[in-house]
Parts: structure tokens; sequence; C-alpha cells
């Protein structure tokens, strides 16, 4: 049987192994996937005040971390499928979460800094509602991507600050990008949540700035940081992979 050349040369020069636990094979192991397909509510230690009704596919710590990580601010792109079918299965945790018959959804991603966009050479973030997007249709989802969100002025490093702080910091950063497409519920979409004032900042702007007419507004996201300390511990600890 043949072998595709190029894809056996990258597995040469480029050995794939996991990004979560660094086991050969695959980019993402089956025991670290695994992690991502539990979607559960993200639950911020202090809820912001307006913080939107958000779904994680799995926690932020243990082998998720450095694997969104490897994603996120060590290019490696491939990564985009196995998260991105993860950020799907958040969307479709949180759409079956609203009251009502099925709603077709609608994706707005969170925009990035020019300066992120200039440091990484890509969007990544859009690069997973986009997968996302396709993942929901080959499900029989109605969904949809729209950059309805867009950034202004220039925010200080949120490393080190309080909720409150970086609810502070965020203010004024985010403005609605033009009109609403037909949707029945707007998801805002995001690699992690870990404080929540991003999110929080981001619906209340779309909110205000969409008024009356603004269909609900939820979030997804890849992971969340856990809620409790000892579940932080605990998906900390090696995991073993099948």
């Amino acid at each position: 049987m043949a072998v595709p050349v190029l894809p056996a040369l990258a597995d040469l020069v480029l050995p794939r192994v996991c990004a979560g636990c660094g086991l050969p094979g695959r980019v993402l192991c089956p025991g670290c996937a695994r992690l991502l397909t539990e979607p559960r509510p993200a639950q911020p230690r202090r809820f912001p005040d307006g913080f939107p009704p958000t779904v994680a596919a799995g926690p932020y710590a243990g082998p998720v971390r450095p694997a969104i990580n490897a994603f996120k601010e060590q290019g490696r792109a491939e990564l985009a499928g196995p998260l991105g079918a993860a950020l799907a299965l958040a969307v479709v945790a949180v759409r079956l979460a609203v009251p009502g018959p099925p709603r077709a959804v609608l994706l707005v991603p969170m925009p990035a800094s020019r300066a992120a966009v200039r440091a990484r050479g890509r969007d990544h973030v859009r690069e997973l509602t986009g997968r996302a997007v396709t993942e929901l249709r080959a499900a029989g989802v109605t969904a949809a991507e729209c950059r309805l969100l867009r950034r202004r002025g220039r925010v200080r490093d949120s490393a080190g600050l309080t909720a409150a702080e970086r609810r502070a910091n965020l203010a004024g950063t985010f403005a609605v990008a033009g009109p609403l497409p037909v949707a029945d519920l707007l998801v805002l979409v995001d690699d992690v949540v870990t404080t929540g004032a991003t999110l929080t900042e981001a619906a209340g702007v779309l909110s205000a700035g969409l008024g009356r007419a603004a269909p609900p507004v939820v979030a997804a996201v890849v992971a969340a940081t856990p809620r409790s300390p000892d579940d932080l511990d605990r998906l900390s600890r090696p995991l073993r992979n099948d």
C-alpha cells in the first residue's frame, strides 16, 4: 500500500507527540482528548456581575493547559482540529441550556488585539471558530460565524490583576462592529475563561449595542479554570493514557 510522501516526511522531521502529555503518536492522545469531552458550566471563583451563561468543554488544568498553550503560543496549528471540535461540543451544550426550541447559533469570536496577531502571526480564536462551525454544520446544527466585535484602544497586561481590576482594565475595549445578521442565539467563543472579565465585558457591549433586537447572549470556550483549588490539584496530577 502506498504511503503519502509528504505526511510521512513530516512525521520523520517533526514526529507527532501529544501536546498535552508528550506521548508519541498523535497531536492529542485519547487520554488527553477525553478531558475535553465533558462540557460543564464555567464557574469563575468570583462571578462578575453580568457574566453570561458559559460552557467549557473541559478544565484549563492538567494536560489541557499545555495543549491549549501549544496551539496558542507555540504555533501548533494542527491542534485546531481537536480543540475546534471541543469548542463545538461546548457550543452544543450551551445551546441546549437555553430554554425553548433548538436555535440557530451565531458564533462571535473574541477579537484579538493587533499586537497579539502580529506576535503570533495568526488569530487563533478565529481558527477555532471556523473549525467549530464546520463541526456544528456536520452535526446538523445551523451555525455561522460573525465578527460582531472589534477592539479599540489598548489594555495593559492582565497578569496578576484581580477580577475587578481586569474588568476595569477592559472597560471600553470592545465595540459592536456592524449590524446583526439573522440569528436566534449569539455565542461568544474563546479559547479559555479564567476570571470571566473579558466575556462579561464583551457580552455587555453586545447586549447594549444591539438593543432590544439582540437575541440571547451566551458563551462557549474550550476550557475554564477549575473553581476549586482541590479540583486544580487533582487535574494537575499525571494522567494515564490509553
